[in-house]
């Protein structure tokens, strides 16, 4: 049985914000990637599409989520699903950093508004 000790986890950061990589196939898992997320104050991240489904769930804190052009204020215990070909951006207004579980399928991408692809290590 695999078993990601704190102390083994990989932290990736990008657009301001950290992503600290749990489950992925290097670490031994099959079809699913799970990581932490840590928005930090007044984070903006840029829009980005997906094509896989993501689950977010808020850990600790407040994010503004726009999803396909609606955006929602989402609380500490709420959960999001972010559908494959959705549009997500998130933003974190308050003093204090936002935590995330995130989990997906292996294989994720986002692509930015500019066209930029994005193969992020810690859902691949």
């Amino acid at each position: 049985m695999p078993v990601i000790r704190r102390s083994d986890a990989v932290t990736h950061e990008i657009h301001g914000a950290r992503f600290v990589s749990y489950a992925t196939p290097r670490t031994g898992s099959k079809e699913l990637c799970a990581w932490r997320g840590e928005i930090p104050p007044g984070t903006k991240a840029p829009a980005h599409t997906v094509n896989r489904e993501e689950i977010l769930h808020l850990l600790d804190g407040e994010l503004l989520i726009t999803l396909d052009g609606r955006t929602d204020r989402v609380t500490a215990g709420d959960t999001l699903i972010i559908n494959p070909g959705a549009t997500l951006a998130v933003e974190n207004p308050t003093d204090r950093t936002a935590l995330t579980w995130v989990t997906t399928s292996i294989g994720l991408a986002a692509e930015l508004a500019d066209g930029t692809r994005i193969t992020p290590p810690w859902a691949n």
